[in-house]
């Protein structure tokens, strides 16, 4: 067939923007439609927000001929309702939001109108403008959500970590787009992020040399040392300790308070899971076995005659290392790179977390927190569930309906 012309750009419809506030109650809703239903309307956009039962509900409409005669029995319905009703007459639709989409997430424990302020007017400073906002969470942190528009999503997120420093609350922007929901694989750090404290530094208090292995572990994490020579020195330290210890301090781990939910949300929603430790596959294993962890990276303590030797079998899982197994994992999950999160605190986690779809820096040294794309200073590991746009109230519904069919 010949190609066609465009059809001819119409002038804007003229529209009514009905809006109620008041008491929520069963009905609102479908009574001022049945109201609308009586007239020769089309709906063009509706939202609708209940906040501590007060009722917000907008609707535009297409105008009909006698819109008089329409805001009139609006208004009556309104009045019927115990709503208190608005009408302003306009053209066309919505304007369309402005290139530069981002979706902000705050996560603050608490969050406070002073941290809102800050970032809403280091937003506007931008030129950009919040087009949307709701809370996605109320614990164990609040959590809110803003839609923006008008500024390139790597400016704005420069913009705001000052503010975020600044109010101690974490911001993490990231573009709009259907990548942000097609994330599938996580892969998380274990020592001081999947789980409390540095495995390492519990099998020194066995051999009586924590102290020593603390200072260089902290030396390392800082980016002050190289990670495979610190873990040498360190190990080397271990050399003689009964290898029962293993086990005794696999019971003594604790998790990051969040990191089952994390785990079991994740699951639920089809996403692989990786961790890749700088720490030892003779502890995280069996950790990652318990969780349901697809995917471990991690050293492995020698051992001989039921004692370690004080040496690491095969190559050190180093910086380099985590990124590698990184991409392995991607590889053998059939996720590209782009659809994947890093999580991590130290500096050996900063090549994975670059390598990452979306690097988030956990409670972590101001080296990382500076480099990643964005970081969780609260310290409940679920709170990254939030970046992903999870909401708190999807979370708890799939717990509660696992719950009633178990």
């Amino acid at each position: 067939m010949p190609a066609t012309d465009p059809p001819a750009s119409k002038p804007p419809v003229s529209t009514l923007l009905v809006t109620l506030t008041g008491r929520d109650r069963p009905g609102v809703t479908s009574a001022v439609f049945d109201t609308l239903a009586r007239y020769p309307v089309e709906v063009l956009d509706v939202e609708q927000v209940v906040l501590r039962g007060r009722l917000v509900l907008g609707i535009l409409v297409t105008a009909p001929r006698d819109v008089g005669r329409l805001r009139q029995a609006v208004e009556k319905t309104g009045r019927g309702l115990g709503m208190y009703v608005e009408t302003e007459d306009g053209a066309g639709d919505n304007r369309p939001r402005r290139s530069g989409r981002s979706h902000v997430t705050v996560l603050g424990q608490p969050l406070r109108p002073k941290a809102v302020a800050a970032i809403a007017g280091r937003i506007s400073d931008t030129g950009a403008n919040i087009d949307r906002i709701v809370r996605i969470a109320r614990y164990p942190v609040v959590a809110i959500e803003m839609d923006v528009s008008g500024v390139d999503p790597d400016l704005l997120r420069q913009a705001l970590a000052i503010e975020a420093a600044a109010t101690q609350v974490d911001v993490a922007v990231q573009p709009t787009g259907l990548y942000r929901r097609a994330k599938r694989l996580v892969v998380l750090d274990v020592d001081s992020t999947l789980i409390q404290g540095e495995v390492i530094e519990m099998l020194a208090a066995h051999a009586g040399c924590e102290e020593e292995v603390a200072r260089v572990t902290a030396e390392a994490m800082r980016g002050e040392l190289d990670f495979a020579e610190s873990l040498r020195r360190r190990v080397a330290l271990l050399a003689g300790v009964d290898a029962g210890a293993l086990e005794e301090v696999r019971r003594e781990v604790l998790l990051t308070p969040g990191a089952r939910t994390l785990t079991r949300t994740l699951r639920r929603l089809g996403y692989q899971i990786g961790v890749v430790s700088g720490g030892f596959t003779q502890v995280v294993e069996p950790l990652a076995a318990e969780l349901g962890i697809d995917f471990v990276a991690a050293n492995r303590l020698e051992v001989a005659d039921g004692r370690l030797t004080g040496r690491v079998e095969g190559p050190i899982v180093d910086r380099p290392g985590k990124a590698e197994a990184l991409r392995g994992f991607a590889a053998a999950a059939g996720v590209p790179l782009s659809q994947t999160v890093a999580i991590g605190d130290g500096a050996n986690d900063l090549d994975m977390l670059a390598a990452a779809g979306l690097g988030v820096a956990f409670n972590a040294k101001p080296v990382v927190r500076e480099a990643a794309d964005t970081a969780v200073s609260v310290p409940y590991l679920d709170a990254i569930i939030y970046l992903l746009g999870i909401t708190r109230d999807e979370v708890d519904a799939a717990d509660a309906e696992t719950t009633e069919t178990a």
